[in-house]
């Protein structure tokens, strides 16, 4: 669980719950909702939940709403801040159809998040249409 500060109140949210085949969990804005409705649904694999949950503590506030707001909206372009890059070799193959090759986001000097997204996903109970981030891999440690 993380303690979200929404207004002048407090509540405790709980982690989202994957599904049984479904790794992904939605990963929440970093200091609350963002001002307007994201283009993306950003998603981080739960392996690195806690360290996602964790990132404003190790990144700064700042930094966690600048990526979460860059994939939110524009996740196929280069950030207004910091700086990202396409992956060669092996690792910028699309991990799933439709999704863009694996793009390495570098969040502080030492930190990188690497992520895959969809413009038109039909993932979901719902299968409608939708852009979506899996966020792949949160790396907060050197190179």
């Amino acid at each position: 669980m993380r303690l979200t500060t929404t207004s002048s109140r407090s509540s405790v949210l709980p982690d989202p719950k994957p599904g049984a085949y479904r790794p992904q969990v939605a990963a929440r804005r970093p200091g609350g909702r963002p001002a307007r409705q994201p283009l993306f649904r950003v998603l981080v694999h739960r392996q690195y939940l806690d360290t996602w949950n964790s990132l404003v503590e190790r990144v700064g506030l700042e930094n966690a709403q600048q990526f979460w707001d860059h994939v939110a909206f524009t996740p196929g372009e280069h950030p207004r801040v910091g700086t990202s890059s396409v992956m060669k070799g092996k690792h910028n193959t699309p991990k799933w159809p439709g999704y863009s090759k694996t793009i390495h986001y570098e969040i502080s000097g030492a930190g990188r998040i690497d992520y895959q997204y969809d413009p038109a996903s039909t993932e979901g109970a719902e299968h409608d249409v939708h852009g979506v981030v899996k966020i792949l891999a949160i790396d907060l440690g050197s190179h």
